[in-house]
């Protein structure tokens, strides 16, 4: 019979101390999360578009909300999270394709991930903005 106390070696979690988070860790985590947060901003796309079917009253409700402060952050947020969630598919592509996987390429795709999706935003306001 088996030895009941006998203990095995299990490899241990690493603790806090040790653990470093890499960007491409980072960015995986962000992917996930703006694709989350693309689900929420389309489900408000869908309110605007059928309160603008629906008749005048109950779309201006929802301009008004879109128009205020929380509004217009709410939209620059998924305004970020689209343009992110798709320079993170088109640096997934670019990995399909077989391209990109050392260690520099890595990290240099992922901060050009997250400069590219800040700068666009902001550009794309500025011209909406501008055009408004």
């Amino acid at each position: 019979m088996a030895d009941s106390k006998v203990r095995t070696q299990r490899p241990l979690s690493p603790h806090l101390q040790i653990f470093r988070l890499y960007l491409t860790m980072l960015m995986s985590i962000l992917h996930r999360i703006t694709g989350g947060a693309l689900y929420f901003g389309t489900v408000i796309l869908v309110v605007w578009l059928v309160a603008a079917a629906t008749g005048r009253s109950g779309f201006e409700q929802v301009q008004w909300f879109l128009g205020s402060i929380v509004g217009r952050l709410i939209l620059f947020g998924y305004t970020w999270a689209l343009i992110h969630h798709m320079i993170g598919g088109v640096r997934h592509l670019v990995w399909d394709v077989g391209l990109g996987f050392g260690p520099e390429a890595r990290e240099n795709m992922a901060r050009l991930n997250i400069i590219g999706s800040v700068v666009l935003t902001i550009l794309i306001w500025v011209v909406a903005y501008a055009v408004r």
